[in-house]
This record gives structure tokens, sequence and C-alpha cells, in this order.
């Protein structure tokens, strides 16, 4: 990948309130890129997909930290991960399935799928009992002068 020219990183609880403030302090820190506003929305949907995930399914019985790091690269890319120390995912291949939920039925199982269709990559490691990171990567388009 390119050199990194800005970064952040968040770390907050994994409460159902906190989706909202990393959905929006990503939103404002890619800003510098000057993204569209479509490429903004979907890159927030995608960030709260993953955070969402984290809270929900990572932390599913106790509270925890969860960690959301993006890096600027040159030629208006960037790469969102998002961190927890939750129960983990037993088969990545089965999760990423559209549909598939370990949640209730208020769940609709398209989180990765929705994270897959607004972003250009989608990676997903993770260990049961020791936790998942989402690493998402997105190039913006070259905006015209």
């Amino acid at each position: 990948m390119r050199a990194v020219i800005n970064k952040m990183s968040l770390k907050f609880d994994s409460r159902s309130v906190n989706e909202g403030f990393a959905r929006q302090a990503v939103g404002a820190f890619v800003a510098q890129l000057d993204p569209t506003m479509e490429e903004l929305g979907d890159l927030k949907t995608a960030v709260s997909e993953a955070v969402t995930n984290a809270i929900v399914h990572g932390y599913a019985d106790r509270r925890g930290a969860i960690t959301v790091t993006v890096r600027l690269f040159e030629g208006r890319a960037l790469e969102v991960k998002v961190k927890d120390a939750g129960r983990g995912i037993d088969d990545i291949e089965r999760a990423r399935q559209p549909l598939f939920t370990t949640g209730d039925d208020t769940r609709s199982g398209m989180g990765f799928t929705i994270m897959e269709t607004f972003t250009d990559k989608l990676r997903v490691r993770s260990a049961p009992g020791r936790g998942t990171v989402v690493t998402m990567v997105k190039v913006l388009k070259e905006r015209e002068a």
C-alpha cells in the first residue's frame, strides 16, 4: 500500500450508544480526503456494521473495549480496522454468508455483506475466545477540479 499521510485511533466501551460516536468520528477524520457524500455515507455505514458486530456478537454477554483505527494513504486510499477482544468467530466463512447470524431474530445477518458492498476490500481475522479484527479498505474516486 501507499505511504501513510495521517492516522488516528479510538478506544471505547462496547455500548450500543458508542456505535454512532465511532461512525461520526471516522467520517469526520476521513473528511480531509474530500470524499463524495455517497462515499462518506458508504464508509460510515460499513463502520457502523463492524462496530455493531463487535458489540452484539463479540461482547454479547459482557462489556469490553473496541478499538477503531483509521489510516489515510496517498492516492485517496484509506484503511479502517475495528478490533475487539470478545468471543471471536468460530467459522468466518459461514459468518460472512448473507443472512447468517448468531444473534436473535432482530438481526438481519447482513453485516459482513454490507461491509463488503461498501468497501473495496474486507478482511476478517478472528480466534474463538480471543476476539476479531475487521479490516476494510476503500479507495476514493479522484475529484474533478
